[in-house]
């Protein structure tokens, strides 16, 4: 693994493996993150793979200004006075995308909506215009393991699975963002607790509601709902009836597929591709999709995971853990 350091040459150095689709991860004000280009679904499915990321959760997209953020999400009025108080900052906002957003569907695990911050560390704005992309970073540690706060913990977490991490020190804040959505009232909603108390967000906002966790707001780090398509959705499917579209992996039934996931069974590649498919499927109108088999192992336990949710019965659609 390279340990990049903070002087131009390795800044940009670590900025082309990010633009070449690698993984780097980075020191910001609360924990290191393990960044990708979130425009980039190939990079963005390795960050699941290098994690051991056992479903498709948001992940938190980086951006070096409010400016820049406006690109990808719509601000409300209190979004805008959060963002103007806490940015750069460890405060995360749920908001939606914008139309045509570039960055990846499956960082946003196929939602309509975008978590996403500016990060008050100097070291990760420098490496945001470095790239000059918005970066998909969770914490750059296996999933279930503790957040990496100094470039060792990320070495002994990730070592051979990253092209390297841009060594910062240590984190001074040292936990994850706060993460705010939205009610439909465009009323804040704690999403997750962190870096910026509940106390400093009502004396720049007012109240803040309390999130009752039952899967409904999505946000990083919380129970989520996940996008499911209008059709109904048939699984393990080895023959495309009339009227269905059909998802496949792999050559088995590629000469029936209208999308195939991989042809050559490659499971980061369907990764990247699932929730554009579904999305795409659906916008073509079909009723039914049948979706071919998919084994049960490595990056495949999360998609037919997220394929299961896909095809249960509407009000019988679960939360699924972080």
């Amino acid at each position: 693994m390279r340990i990049f350091k903070t002087d131009k040459e390795d800044l940009q150095e670590a900025a082309e493996n990010i633009r070449a689709g690698r993984l780097v991860a980075f020191a910001t004000e609360t924990v290191y993150g393990l960044g990708a280009d979130a425009t980039n679904d190939h990079a963005v499915a390795s960050i699941y793979e290098a994690k051991g990321r056992p479903s498709f959760n948001p992940l938190i997209i980086h951006v070096p200004s409010l400016a820049k953020a406006k690109e990808y999400v719509t601000f409300n009025d209190v979004a805008e006075r959060l963002a103007a108080s806490f940015w750069p900052g460890a405060l995360t906002l749920v908001l939606p995308r914008v139309e045509n957003c570039p960055v990846s569907r499956l960082a946003s695990a196929g939602l309509e909506t975008l978590a996403i911050r500016v990060p008050g560390h100097k070291l990760a704005l420098e490496f945001l215009h470095a790239c000059d992309r918005p970066l998909a970073a969770p914490s750059a540690n296996p999933s279930g393991g503790i957040s990496p706060t100094k470039a060792q913990h990320v070495i002994d977490g990730l070592e051979g699975k990253i092209a390297g991490v841009l060594d910062g020190g240590p984190c001074p804040v040292g936990v994850e963002s706060t993460v705010v959505g939205f009610s439909e009232a465009g009323k804040p909603v704690l999403l997750r607790p962190g870096g910026i108390t509940r106390e400093a967000l009502e004396s720049a906002v007012g109240p803040v509601l309390t999130h009752d966790a039952d899967g409904t707001t999505p946000s990083p780090g919380m129970l989520l709902s996940h996008y499911a398509p209008n059709a109904t959705v048939r699984l393990n499917a080895t023959t495309k009836e009339p009227g269905e579209a059909y998802l496949a992996f792999g050559r088995d039934y590629d000469t029936i597929a209208d999308v195939n996931l991989s042809v050559n069974g490659d499971l980061t590649e369907a990764t990247a591709l699932l929730f554009s498919a579904l999305h795409f499927l659906d916008e073509m109108k079909f009723e039914r999709i049948a979706v071919g088999p998919i084994p049960e192992i490595g990056l495949g336990v999360a998609i037919n995971d997220r394929l299961r949710r896909a095809a249960a019965p509407k009000e019988n659609k679960e939360a699924v853990g972080t």
